[in-house]
């Protein structure tokens, strides 16, 4: 485990946080493997076929049991990546208990380490999980580094490893890190507009589609030789392999496809709970975006939404969609 502090970062070994971190982890470390509680419903078909649904998931052999009969499986199997979905609780919490994170999370949070970001899940499979097996978690903490100096503030690595069992044989592990940070104070005179601290990555392939936002345009990239629409942006048509790239201007109009409600962790600058959608456009592509001016109960799927472009700050504006008239 780390906890070495980067150079020029002394706050929180100066006041002791440091130390009290480190020894709360190396005790959550040794607990080793702790085992939540079953998944609330065996593994089934019906959670299968709304799982590849939203996916896009068409393989037979998940939800069609001639076919999954005549494969190597024998029978119908989950996909490797429903993993999680079988054990995950929703926003009322559930019966998991505590697991050897948690107490740690905790003490992150109450000493001003508010901030989240995930930076990577290595995932391992051991074999398809079948209906009718009832899954089982199992968390080990494995480590703690910092104090870290990122772009977003000074923070801590948090890793830890979940493996889910059936009975005793273990089915698929998740290796997770994620990056706890106190957030950066930016004082701004008060003349100066506030800087939205949320910036897209924009490169030569999105380039096109901020200079259109920019613009009052929703540009969709469009493969110059076979004419594909493509979203998002790439260097290259997955249709005919053409790299001659061009874009067409959407109408702006479209309906809501699939969305969630964010209501934790924070999210810097955005005042929780917001709606993510993904909006079907009737050009035959799907974009993600906020839906505004709604209340997140009022949102639905198949809810006709149009665009709107918000000037977040002097040099950034977002496209969201708001509420249309059928």
């Amino acid at each position: 485990m780390s906890t070495t502090a980067e150079p020029g970062v002394a706050e929180p070994a100066a006041t002791g946080v440091h130390e009290r971190f480190t020894a709360l982890a190396e005790r959550q470390i040794e607990l080793g493997e702790v085992r939540g509680a079953a998944a609330a419903d065996p593994v089934n078909l019906p959670m299968i076929r709304h799982w590849t649904a939203a996916m896009g998931d068409a393989n037979p052999v998940y939800t069609d049991a001639a076919f999954a009969g005549a494969s190597v499986h024998g029978e119908i199997v989950a996909p490797p990546a429903m993993a999680q979905v079988w054990t995950m609780p929703g926003l009322g919490g559930g019966k998991g208990g505590t697991s050897p994170v948690d107490e740690l999370m905790v003490a992150l949070d109450e000493d001003g380490f508010t901030g989240v970001v995930a930076t990577n899940c290595e995932q391992t499979y051991h074999r398809y999980a079948r209906l009718g097996e009832r899954l089982v978690p199992a968390t080990r903490m494995t480590g703690l580094a910092g104090p870290k100096t990122t772009a977003l503030g000074v923070g801590y690595f948090v890793t830890w490893l979940v493996t889910w069992y059936s009975e005793d044989e273990p089915v698929a592990e998740m290796m997770f890190r994620v990056l706890k940070f106190r957030p950066r104070e930016e004082k701004a005179a008060p003349e100066e507009r506030t800087r939205y601290p949320l910036r897209p990555a924009v490169n030569r392939d999105t380039a096109f589609f901020w200079e259109g936002v920019q613009e009052g345009e929703l540009r969709i990239q469009k493969c110059g030789d076979c004419g594909e629409l493509r979203h998002p942006p790439g260097p290259v048509c997955p249709s005919c392999r053409s790299a001659n790239r061009v874009y067409a201007v959407a109408s702006g109009l479209g309906e809501v496809y699939s969305f969630v409600v964010h209501h934790n962790p924070p999210v810097p600058g955005i005042e929780t709970p917001f709606v993510v959608a993904v909006i079907a456009l009737p050009e035959g592509i799907r974009v993600v975006g906020n839906v505004v001016e709604c209340s997140p109960e009022k949102v639905g799927i198949g809810m006709p939404v149009r665009v709107e472009y918000r000037e977040m700050d002097d040099e950034l504006t977002l496209p969201m969609w708001v509420p249309r008239e059928s």
